[in-house]
Formats: C-alpha cells, structure tokens, sequence
C-alpha cells in the first residue's frame, strides 16, 4: 500500500481553503491555546479566541468525510484568578456552526508539571473534544480494547447469588450492575479518560503531546489507507503516527523551522516504511511528491 504524506508550509486559516471538499476521514489536532507560544505564533488573547478559530473550524467541517471525526485537544486558561470560558463559547458556537459535540475525553497527564499556586492546583488534564458532522460516523471500538486487569481474577473466582442477576441500587438510583457479564473476558472497552504522560524528549517544540494520543484516536476512528489531517502539525507527531499505521495524512505548519524538521523526520520515517533494492536517492526521488506539497 503506498502512503501519502502531504506537507505544507503556511497558515492553515489559508491552506485549508485549498483542500478538496470531504476529503479527509479524521482531524486531531492541538492549536495554540489563548496568549500562549507568543515568540511562535503571535498568541490569541483569550476574549478573541472564538472569532479566531471559527473561521478555521468552518473550513474543518468543509474538508471532513460525512463519515470523519474531529478530535480537537484544548484547555481553558486561567485569567485574572479564575477560568476564562473561550472553550465553552467555542463549543457553542461550533455547534451553531454545523457540528455534532459528540462526545468529551480527558488526557490524564501522568507526570503534570510540578508546582504551587495559591488558589488551585497542578493541571493535570486536558479536554480532548470530539465533534462529527452526523451521528453515525466510523468508529473501531475494539481496535482500543484493554485488558481486564488482576482485578477480575478474585473478583469473578466467587461470585454471589446477587452478583449473577442485576443488582438493582440500593440508594434507588435506577442503576444496576450484572458482575457475571466480565466472566470469560479478558479485555474490555476503555472509559473516556486516556492516561498518559507528557512527551518530553522532543525538546524541538514548546508544546508537544506523546505519540500514544494521536495514535490512540487515529486507531478508533480510521482504517488503514484512510486521510487524517492535522493543522496545526507542530513537531509533527500526528503525522509521523499515522504514517506508522499506515494511513494517508496532511500537516500543515506556519513556522518554516518546525516545518523543516518535519520534513526531515518524515521522509525518514517513510523510507523505513519501505523495503526496496533502490538506493536511498533514488527512492527519495520517488517519494518527494507526496512528502512535499507548499
């Protein structure tokens, strides 16, 4: 199966506009959030974050399969000691705008940067919000399935006469539990918290999320040779990820040196994807066209 991965430096409120109509079968990205990465990209103050974004999340729902989904990673910023409601103005007028808020996943950052503040604690999580343009739309569940754990080694060795029949709540909640359904199964469908730690060995980027993310909604949500999109690519690790699973992908990045090193990372990540008697010149020539589109 041959792999496709289109790069393309500029702005992706511009380069977007260039991509065809329902093309691409799952978006995950990470834009910068409000009056961050200054230095970078110039930083959006949190009361113009909407306006910005909407006309970026109108091209997204242009370019996305009827079928696709949208991850969008993003976290509120606290302004003059208290929460700035950007993300839930966004939600809203995304909805307004055509889109399905379908569902809310939360990354558990494992190893959140230390610290103290007076009024609050660590962050140690980030909204992960998924958006799709229908209410059926592809979706893999058991390519994400984990392990029962220990746990169901003692719980399921004796199970009660209660626990073989719905347990019906005892505070009359209208829930109720049947623990004999685990038995015999040794993996089970995961919640919507994702834990897992933060990227720290790419020191290129100020802002990077571990391959583990990406690869976790690019396994869900498509198939191998389907089109996943990113951006706002960055370091480029959705990229690279989908790649890896063999699935076609764009990324698009303002910043030439990040660009750059992409580029760099990318072409070789692709040529380990190959096996072939030509020399490494030869096949780069091959592949540049579809590594390459500015």
């Amino acid at each position: 199966m041959e792999i496709k991965s289109k790069l393309i430096l500029g702005d992706c409120s511009e380069e977007l506009r260039k991509l065809e109509d329902n093309s691409i079968d799952l978006i995950v990205t990470s834009p910068p959030y409000a009056d961050a990465r200054k230095k970078v990209y110039g930083g959006i103050h949190p009361d113009d974050y909407v306006e910005w974004f909407l006309p970026i999340s109108e091209q997204l729902l242009r370019v996305l399969k009827p079928t696709g989904t949208f991850i969008l990673n993003i976290k509120e910023r606290v302004v003059n000691g208290e929460r700035h409601t950007y993300v839930l103005e966004l939600i809203m007028k995304m909805r307004e705008q055509g889109w399905l808020w379908t569902e809310e996943f939360i990354w558990h950052k494992k190893n959140a940067y230390p610290g103290k503040w007076p009024n609050r604690f660590r962050d140690a999580w980030e909204r992960l919000l998924q958006f799709n343009k229908q209410k059926k739309f592809k979706m893999f569940q058991e390519t994400v399935m984990v392990p029962m754990g220990d746990w169901a080694k003692t719980r399921l060795k004796r199970l009660s006469e209660r626990d073989r029949i719905r347990d019906e709540s005892k505070v009359n909640s209208g829930f109720g539990k049947n623990i004999s359904n685990w038995i015999g199964r040794e993996m089970a469908y995961p919640t919507n918290v994702l834990h897992m730690a933060t990227e720290c060995s790419n020191k290129n980027h100020s802002a990077v999320f571990p391959e583990a993310l990406p690869e976790w909604f690019i396994k869900l949500f498509t198939e191998e040779g389907d089109w996943v999109l990113d951006p706002f690519m960055g370091s480029g690790t959705t990229i690279r990820v989908a790649q890896r699973l063999h699935r076609n992908s764009v990324g698009i990045e303002l910043n030439k040196e990040y660009f750059d090193l992409v580029y760099k990372t990318t072409q070789s990540v692709i040529l380990n994807l190959f096996e072939t008697d030509s020399s490494d010149s030869e096949l780069k020539q091959k592949l540049k066209p579809f590594l390459l589109n500015t």
